[in-house]
């Protein structure tokens, strides 16, 4: 079970939103992981992603795009 998001997780995360255009600063990641991983987006436009802590990053990191793409349509 992950406890702490390191920048192992976080470059996963950016490779992931790099390749769908999403600029850097539009992100927020907490440095705390949670079950279940989310993504929702913030008042201010960002989009917070809460990585997953019990499963494995690389399975979760596959869900991630369509996570992104319910967060955006809100």
């Amino acid at each position: 079970m992950l406890e702490v998001v390191t920048m192992m997780e976080i470059d996963a995360i950016f490779a992931v939103t790099d390749a769908l255009g999403i600029h850097r600063e539009m992100l927020v990641i907490p440095l705390g992981p949670a079950s279940p991983g989310r993504v929702r987006k913030l008042s201010s436009g960002k989009l917070e992603i809460v990585v997953e802590a019990a499963r494995p990053l690389d399975q979760w990191l596959g869900e991630l795009p369509g996570l992104i793409a319910a967060a955006q349509q809100r």
